[in-house]
């Protein structure tokens, strides 16, 4: 019986040692090769005979795995795509689907074993977690911040004043404000700065490469 060949895209070490160890000992997948630069991925899906893909959502230089991914999914759209996340950010779910992963499986959060995700993906299934991680942010959860206040936040970590987020969200300047107010309220923190910094800390909130 022929094995799943299968491409790993990651550049953290530890990582990609886990990974093909348990390719390795799986007995029914083979490693093609592990590469750190999505764009790598890309040649090699022209080149070898890959079966699945490992992508992490981001990679070496900035690159974005979910960019690459989407790529490879328009002009490869049989290569079952799994994306591997650290960080709990509020978007990544989201933008796998998008992207048309198959997948998704946070690294630290393992509801599942990757051999399993990897089974059922290959298998044909569609696996993708029910919620983002939870994490604490000042006295709230995560949980308790609401879609609008999260997009807010986003463009606070981005280092944007409130007139441009009203303008990229299409809100009022005080609505902006008042976003912000009751997350300082949430959360106990009482500077944008600090609301900010905690939540790229935590990877809550994780700025797309390149965009400004």
């Amino acid at each position: 019986m022929d094995k799943t060949g299968v491409l790993i895209v990651d550049s953290q070490l530890i990582a990609v040692q886990l990974f093909e160890t348990i390719i390795r000992d799986s007995g029914r997948y083979e490693l093609i090769c592990s590469v750190s630069d999505p764009e790598q991925a890309y040649y090699r899906c022209s080149h070898d005979k890959v079966g699945l893909i490992l992508m992490d959502v981001f990679a070496e230089l900035g690159a974005a795995g979910l960019d690459i991914a989407a790529r490879i999914k328009q002009d490869f759209p049989n290569i079952p795509i799994i994306i591997l996340a650290s960080d709990p950010e509020v978007s990544f779910i989201d933008r796998a689907r998008e992207a048309g992963a198959n997948s998704f499986w946070y690294k630290d959060i393992q509801s599942e074993p990757l051999l399993s995700v990897m089974d059922r993906t290959v298998g044909g299934e569609s696996v993708f977690p029910i919620r983002t991680p939870e994490v604490q942010l000042g006295k709230v959860s995560s949980y308790h911040l609401t879609e609008r206040e999260l997009e807010v936040l986003r463009e606070l970590v981005m280092g944007r004043t409130n007139e441009q987020i009203g303008k990229n969200l299409g809100i009022s300047v005080e609505t902006v404000r008042n976003h912000v107010a009751n997350m300082f309220n949430k959360t106990g923190f009482s500077t944008r700065t600090e609301l900010a910094v905690r939540a790229r800390e935590t990877g809550l909130v994780i700025p797309e490469p390149g965009k400004r």
